[in-house]
């Protein structure tokens, strides 16, 4: 038991890494083809994105054997909810990388405009938390995670100014309204790709050092402690002074 338990959990860590390395090559490609306008890098990558939905269908079923055949505790236990969480967000990024090529091949005569406005640069930001989340993840770079997640809202504040700056040209000139438009939805395309490095980064955390750090505020990653609230009945005693 103890040897098929170690076989399965080497099989979901090749397969979480192939599917990393995998998606980390379509987020290349689709960026490249933002850059350049290559069509043949678009069909590349929507070609490609059936791979990634078959690694996050066996990903999901190997966790969920996992789960239900082997019990595991601690650290490999951390490992499987991590590497479903983690599954998910890839998933996802690679769905990202085919909406960025869709967008392309609908502005691919508005190139210059990409670079004149900033997404160009937006999506080498998020394209490379993406990279540094998928290094993170395989190589267990704790360091490298934390710093993903400060890089976040930069990306934020960037997608912001780009969406301001779409907004003026449009109203102020009619023939911005189309490309702007599709640029609109790429930058919002861009700014998801880093929320899910985000997620990524922090999962890496939690598979690391057991530290839940998403939407933690100032808690340090501690659970909170709220009770739950009481019953009418509960909160009837103790108006009338008796404990519940």
């Amino acid at each position: 038991m103890k040897n098929h338990f170690s076989q399965e959990m080497a099989s979901l860590k090749k397969n979480i890494q192939q599917v990393a390395e995998l998606v980390d090559t379509q987020l290349e490609f689709a960026i490249r083809a933002m850059q350049t306008g290559n069509m043949e890098l678009c069909k590349f990558v929507r070609s490609r994105d059936r791979e990634i939905d078959a690694y996050d269908n066996l990903i999901q079923a190997q966790c969920e054997n996992i789960l239900a055949l082997f019990q595991p505790v601690a650290g490999d236990l951390r490992f499987v909810m991590a590497a479903l969480m983690i599954n998910n967000q890839l998933e996802r990024c690679g769905d990202i990388a085919v909406n960025i090529v869709q967008r392309v091949q609908k502005t691919v005569d508005n190139r210059k405009l990409l670079e004149e406005i900033g997404l160009l640069q937006l999506g080498e930001e998020a394209r490379g938390m993406a990279r540094d989340a998928i290094e993170a993840f395989i190589n267990n770079n704790l360091e490298l995670a934390e710093a993903i997640r400060a890089r976040d809202d930069q990306v934020d504040d960037h997608c912001r100014a780009i969406f301001d700056t779409l907004i003026a040209r449009m109203q102020a000139q009619s023939e911005w309204i189309e490309p702007g438009a599709h640029f609109i939805v790429l930058s919002r395309h861009l700014e998801r790709l880093a929320d899910h490095a985000t997620n990524i980064a922090e999962e890496v955390i939690f598979l690391i050092e057991a530290r839940i750090v998403a939407h933690q505020g100032d808690q340090k990653g501690r659970l909170p402690l709220n009770k739950p609230p009481r019953s009418n009945r509960a909160e009837e005693s103790a108006a009338a002074g008796n404990n519940p």
